[in-house]
């Protein structure tokens, strides 16, 4: 159930922030990508200190694009959450820090031996 409530959320934000935003064209999954590598918003250069590796790092034009895209989506939830009650906001807030640990979980090697 919390699979499908991230989803829908990501889905509805997605979605959402191209309605007050039409301008950005920018997909999650590039934002995404960005954060590693992308066509022209990144530069990628010979390691100084190993000339067999590259550095890539974000040119000011993606760090722009992210942090646009960054602010857009914030005032988005801002603007949604502000729409809720009390109650349902402070329910968000205190599940917060349980996400947050089951992101960490989730990040984290299975144990074989007991599947967890």
């Amino acid at each position: 159930m919390l699979t499908e409530a991230v989803t829908r959320l990501r889905r509805a934000l997605r979605a959402s922030i191209r309605t007050d935003h039409p301008w950005e064209t920018l997909p999650t999954a590039q934002v995404e990508l960005l954060q590693v590598i992308t066509a022209e918003l990144v530069t990628r250069d010979v390691d100084p200190t190993d000339r067999r590796a590259s550095v890539v790092a974000l040119t000011a034009a993606g760090r722009d694009r992210l942090a646009a895209w960054t602010t857009a989506h914030e005032h988005r939830m801002d603007v949604a959450l502000a729409a809720l009650d009390d109650a349902d906001r402070a329910a968000i807030a205190d599940a917060l820090p349980a996400i947050f640990q089951l992101a960490e979980r989730l990040g984290e090697p299975a144990d074989p031996a007991t599947g967890r």
